[in-house]
């Protein structure tokens, strides 16, 4: 038996009309403009310090109990994906081209649930700062927080994350400690030889048999440089070369992403990249120019934090649901910009089981143009993060 907060379970309803409001309005990175004004009023509107646009459009609400300087953070994310929505129940995308396809409108109900009851009870000593955080996807939000002062204006001793996750039961938990999630990296290479006529390729500098060359010579970054222990993805998802028939183009081009669960091994690989596009450079006559960009780094979980978000969620759905030790996966998340700075953990809510009213977008994966949040879990959601809550700040800790 699920262990809902009575007065939560009440206001199921509620929620669930605010995520669904939230989904039918989507707005990408950086233009959650209508969602941070619906976060921020509604913050106001329980007397919760609110403060706007940090990090262009992030929202942050702080609540204050008892006499302790002690403070944590919660985060949920806002935006939304590029993405035509295919559902047709009422609560579909208005906006052509946009859609709420990984759940963050179920993420930034649940924590505007627990800031809802936590400022009605304040039962904790110490601060909870409520962080709601644009453009998770790919574009950096969370870093754009941080460099807008985050920790300086906030000074949180631990930050906390959840997603979120299609293949897990609705009721059950996963908490992993160490590498959670994987960084995320991108590549371009150009390869320039000298155009010919294709009958006569001996006059020129084939760039294409270059290139060819080079994608196989990456793979071997994983399949032979690596230690098999150490996870490590380099996937070209783009080859770019010619226009006729009969000619051999001057230059080809690559792109890609490389994901890694360690700084250790996200350097390594850089440079061996680096390493085999000089290589096929000197072996082919050609110049090979990689651009290398970095981007999220790894999602990595401190122990302790980990443990006590374990500890939290048996008290919810019992030991028997919550996964321990999951396998990391490597997408990506920028709330490792916080965890880069703080301890804390990221942890998975199921999202798979008996959908509500009219929501037929369950069952499909994050990205999925049928994809829809699980309105059932709201009410766990938000039981989870005030429970964590009140037991990080314990007046008796």
């Amino acid at each position: 038996m699920l262990q809902i907060i009575p007065e939560v379970a009440a206001r199921s309803a509620a929620l669930s009309a605010i995520r669904r409001d939230i989904h039918a309005h989507p707005e990408l990175a950086f233009d959650e403009h209508r969602t941070a004004a619906l976060v921020a009023d509604r913050l106001e509107a329980l007397g919760i310090e609110t403060h706007r646009g940090i990090g262009k459009t992030g929202v942050v609400g702080v609540i204050r109990a008892g006499s302790s300087t002690r403070a944590i953070a919660l985060r949920a994310d806002m935006d939304a994906l590029p993405i035509q929505e295919s559902n047709d129940f009422a609560h579909r995308s208005r906006n052509a081209g946009r859609m709420h396809a990984c759940g963050h409108d179920g993420h930034t109900t649940m924590l505007l649930g627990a800031a809802e009851y936590l400022a009605r009870t304040r039962n904790f000593e110490g601060t909870v700062v409520l962080v709601f955080q644009p453009a998770e996807e790919g574009q950096g939000g969370g870093a754009a927080m941080i460099e807008d002062g985050f920790f300086e204006r906030f000074p949180v001793e631990a930050v906390f994350g959840m997603h979120n996750w299609p293949g897990m039961p609705a009721g059950r938990f996963g908490v992993t400690p160490g590498p959670m999630m994987a960084s995320a990296d991108r590549f371009d290479i150009v390869v320039t030889g000298r155009g010919a006529h294709a009958a006569m390729p001996h006059q020129g500098i084939d760039p294409i048999v270059a290139t060819t060359q080079l994608v196989q010579a990456l793979q071997t970054i994983a399949a032979r440089t690596t230690d098999p222990l150490d996870a490590v993805v380099v996937s070209v998802t783009q080859f770019h070369a010619g226009d006729a028939y009969n000619v051999i183009p001057d230059a080809a081009r690559l792109c890609g992403t490389v994901r890694t669960l360690s700084a250790a091994v996200r350097a390594a690989t850089r440079a061996a990249m680096q390493r085999i596009c000089d290589g096929v450079a000197i072996a082919h006559k050609v110049t090979v120019d990689l651009d290398y960009k970095d981007g999220y780094p790894p999602t990595i979980n401190t122990l302790a934090e980990a443990q006590l978000c374990r500890e939290v969620a048996a008290d919810l759905v019992g030991a028997d649901g919550v996964e321990w030790a999951l396998p990391p996966s490597m997408g990506a998340e920028d709330f490792a910009y916080f965890l880069e700075k703080r301890p804390g953990c990221y942890v998975w809510i199921g999202n798979d089981g008996e959908a509500g009213e009219a929501s037929e977008g369950q069952g499909c994966m994050l990205h999925n143009a049928r994809y829809d949040f699980n309105d059932n879990i709201i009410v766990l959601g938000v039981t989870y993060w005030v429970r964590l809550a009140e037991r990080y700040l314990a007046a008796a800790r």
